[in-house]
C-alpha cells in the first residue's frame, strides 16, 4: 500500500470571482503548492541547483464549488506513474467539510537546468515516488 501525501492549503479572500465562488484558476495553484511542498519535504536537496521539474501536462476536473469559507482545503497527492524521465501525480481536492472539490493530474519531467532539457531521474528520486505510487510500473 502507498502512502499518500497530504497537506492543508487556505483559500484567500482574493480567489473568488464576480460570483462568489473560488475562480477555477486558483485550483491550478492549489494543487501545485502542495506539489511544490510535496517536492521540497520529500527530495530536499535533491530537486535544487541544476535538478528540477517542469510541468508537461496537466487536467483539471471540478467537482464542486469552493468558496472563501471552505478553507482550509484538504490536498491528498499520490504518484500515478513513474517512468524513465517524467512521473504524473494525483492531486485531490478536499473542503474544510470533507466534500470532494475537484482533482488535478499533472505529468513533471525531470529537468536539467544546465542542459536546459530532460533528465533521467536518479534512483533515489525514483525511490521516493515509489513510495508514493498508486500501483507497481
Amino acid at each position: 500500500m502507498s502512502d499518500v501525501y497530504k497537506c492543508q492549503v487556505e483559500v484567500r479572500w482574493g480567489d473568488s470571482d464576480m460570483l462568489g465562488h473560488v475562480n477555477n484558476t486558483k485550483f491550478i495553484e492549489y494543487a501545485q503548492e502542495a506539489r511544490v511542498r510535496f517536492i521540497a519535504e520529500n527530495f530536499g536537496q535533491g530537486m535544487s541547483g541544476d535538478s528540477a521539474v517542469v510541468v508537461r501536462h496537466l487536467e483539471a476536473d471540478f467537482d464542486r464549488p469552493l468558496f472563501t469559507t471552505s478553507g482550509p482545503l484538504t490536498i491528498e497527492l499520490e504518484v500515478l506513474k513513474v517512468g524513465t524521465r517524467s512521473f504524473t501525480i494525483g492531486h485531490t481536492m478536499y473542503d474544510n467539510a470533507g466534500n470532494r472539490a475537484g482533482s488535478v493530474v499533472a505529468v513533471l519531467v525531470a529537468f536539467s537546468m544546465s542542459a536546459n532539457t530532460s533528465r533521467v531521474l536518479s534512483d533515489e528520486e525514483r525511490e521516493v515516488l515509489r513510495a508514493y505510487a498508486v500501483t507497481e510500473e
